[in-house]
């Protein structure tokens, strides 16, 4: 310090530096930003109704999360989740998202061994529909394609040795509800010379289970012979509501989390069962295996910023 100079006077420059966004720093974690954010509407509507209780606990949910650096597939450093806590709410859109990336995982990791266990059978991706309901029609709707989904089963042309069924649900534009079953079937190796079903005898079919005076409007795609079902797991496994849809009406929504309530989003049968039950509970992880261990780079703490909407780098 020069001679004659006040030391009380001397202002340290500290250079101010913008804590990072979790977004910035990680390009494949810009989806928590999105599905936080809906996840502060779908606690808005559950604000001041009977599910108040839920509004407490989605506001909450995935606030603080604990991410750990370490080496990636070429050695680089990339953030993996360590902690967080969730609520669970089944309409939450970041738990959603989150149980929808589970089931994928342990979809990925058992269909290989099915297809090793049944090398020369077939798959097909079956979707069926019914006309939309209203939305307060939404339970007792659901419960009816269940029952006729299990006559389906049972009929002697039911070609499949094994399934997987979940639900989707979605919104119309006039409020209505348009509920339908993404399906994927194990079929025989012998399906497409004996036994195979043409688009019309499965719409004929369905409208039979249905009890319907209506052709229902059906989809049914093959999976072409060698390849592999792992690549329908996206569509299957989705969300069982579409983010969107839970957020464009406060009252819609409401309505959906009464009649959704204790259903079930997916449904294994046949061959199929003994290796995807665990896809009908829910997951006990939300981090996921993947992303646990042990730290090798120390912890990143990010904490959702309401007034802006972002998840930022915690002092």
């Amino acid at each position: 310090m020069p001679d004659g100079s006040d030391e009380n006077s001397v202002v340290p420059i500290i250079a101010a530096i913008e804590a990072p966004y979790l977004s910035d720093l990680s390009e494949r974690d810009k989806p928590w930003d999105k599905h936080r954010k809906n996840t502060d509407k779908v606690s808005a509507h559950y604000r001041g109704s009977e599910f108040n209780v839920l509004a407490d606990r989605t506001s909450f949910c995935s606030e603080f999360l604990d991410f750990r650096l370490r080496p990636g597939d070429e050695g680089e450093l990339r953030l993996k989740l360590s902690t967080a806590r969730f609520c669970r709410v089944r309409h939450c859109p970041v738990c959603q998202w989150r149980r929808s990336l589970m089931w994928k995982a342990k979809a990925y990791k058992v269909l290989p061994q099915i297809v090793e266990k049944y090398p020369k059978h077939r798959w097909l991706f079956v979707t069926l529909t019914v006309k939309n309901c209203p939305i307060a029609e939404l339970r007792a709707t659901l419960t009816w394609m269940n029952e006729s989904f299990k006559r389906l089963t049972k009929l002697k042309d039911w070609p499949a040795q094994g399934w997987l069924k979940s639900v989707e649900v979605t919104r119309g534009k006039d409020g209505s509800a348009h509920p339908h079953f993404h399906c994927l079937l194990l079929v025989p190796p012998s399906y497409f010379s004996h036994g195979y079903l043409s688009q019309a005898k499965w719409v004929e079919l369905w409208q039979r289970c249905l009890r319907i005076d209506y052709q229902p409007v059906m989809d049914v795609q093959a999976v072409k012979k060698g390849a592999q079902p792992m690549s329908l797991v996206p569509e299957l496994l989705k969300y069982c509501v579409k983010e969107s849809d839970l957020v464009a009406d406060r009252e819609w929504f409401l309505e959906l989390t009464r009649q959704l309530h204790k259903t079930r989003a997916i449904g294994t049968g046949g061959v199929l069962k003994q290796y995807l039950k665990e896809l009908e509970e829910e997951p006990e992880d939300l981090i996921g295996q993947e992303e646990t261990g042990e730290a090798d780079e120390g912890h990143l703490y990010f904490g959702w910023r309401k007034n802006v909407k972002k998840y930022k780098l915690l002092p």
